[in-house]
């Protein structure tokens, strides 16, 4: 499979009427891996954005500009992040009242089991300096504490934390619940 992957690898840039230099000098990456001994003609293939994709195939070009730069002025210092996130945890562990349902604190874990609804599991994550929330209803998260907010926020949708834990349990629960 390696022989095979080489020499289409040599031969891809001919088949897809690309010349080798434009493929270097836009950073086109193949994933050998994927490739099969048989491809297509060029009309099986489609486009979907700046890739061209194939069953057996995926070509993706990268910008040569590099990563976006990060404003470490707003990340927290690993100190400030224990803090914040243990009270954050220890918090909701006492608040969160929930009849008939487990709520477990170890390891710097909380997992709270609301049988055939789900499970609940929020921890830390240093390197991140994150907290990550995982939830039968909307699936994983990552909240990032938000200075100005005064808040962990999930930065794909703005959600806080608190909220969205207190909607996501009143849902489930059909109790309300006041996490704030």
């Amino acid at each position: 499979m390696a022989t095979a992957s080489r020499f289409l690898l040599r031969k891809l840039p001919r088949f897809l009427k690309l010349s080798p230099t434009l493929l270097r000098s836009n950073g086109v990456r193949v994933s050998s891996n994927l490739i099969q001994d048989s491809i297509e003609p060029l009309d099986s293939f489609w486009r979907i954005g700046s890739r061209i994709r194939h069953d057996s195939l995926t070509t993706r070009s990268f910008s040569s500009q590099g990563p976006a730069s990060v404003d470490y002025s707003s990340v927290l210092q690993e100190e400030e992040f224990h803090k914040l996130a243990n009270f954050t945890i220890n918090h909701l562990l006492e608040k969160i009242e929930i009849d008939g349902f487990d709520i477990d604190y170890g390891n710097e874990v909380l997992t709270l089991k609301l049988g055939s609804l789900g499970t609940y599991v929020l921890n830390k994550q240093t390197p991140n300096r994150q907290i990550w929330m995982s939830s039968p209803v909307s699936g994983p998260s990552r909240f990032d504490w938000d200075r100005d907010a005064n808040a962990w926020i999930y930065r794909r949708t703005e959600a806080k934390l608190h909220k969205l834990l207190e909607e996501e349990l009143e849902n489930l629960c059909g109790e309300p619940i006041q996490l704030s």
